[in-house]
C-alpha cells in the first residue's frame, strides 16, 4: 500500500516546509475538521467519538493560546477568543450539545477566514 504512505509523506513535508502563518492556518483547519466530526458524532449519538474530537479541538486551541506572543496588542484579543472557545468546548463536551459545537465551529471559521485575509494582505504587501 504505497499510496497511504505517499500521502503521509506529502502531509509531513507540507508541515515541515510551511511558514508559521501557514502552520497556524493548518491548525485552524484541523480544529474545524475535528469540530465537524464531533458535531456529526453527537448527531449519531457516538459519545466516545464526539468526546475524542472535542478534546482534539481543545488541544489545538490550547496550543494556539500558549504560542501567542503577548508583546503584540492583538495577542490579548486572540487570548480572549481562545479562552472563550475553550470554555464553550468544555461545556459542549459535558452536555454533548450540538448547538454549542456549531457555535464554536462558526467562530473558528471566522477566525480562520480573518487569518487567511491577513496572510493574503501580507503576501500582497511583500510583493510590492
Amino acid at each position: 500500500m504505497a499510496l497511504p504512505n505517499a500521502y503521509a509523506h506529502y502531509n509531513n513535508s507540507k508541515v515541515l516546509t510551511a511558514s508559521p502563518a501557514e502552520l497556524t492556518l493548518m491548525l485552524y483547519e484541523g480544529a474545524i475538521k475535528f469540530c465537524n466530526i464531533a458535531i456529526t458524532a453527537v448527531e449519531n449519538k457516538d459519545i466516545p467519538k464526539a468526546h475524542e474530537n472535542i478534546v482534539k479541538v481543545e488541544r489545538i486551541i490550547d496550543y494556539l493560546r500558549q504560542t501567542l506572543d503577548m508583546k503584540y496588542e492583538v495577542a490579548q484579543d486572540f487570548d480572549n477568543i481562545y479562552s472563550y472557545l475553550g470554555q464553550r468546548l468544555v461545556e459542549g463536551n459535558l452536555s454533548k450539545d450540538k448547538e454549542v459545537l456549531e457555535e464554536v465551529c462558526g467562530h473558528l471559521r471566522s477566525v480562520r477566514d480573518t487569518w487567511k485575509e491577513v496572510m493574503r494582505l501580507n503576501n500582497q504587501k511583500g510583493a510590492e
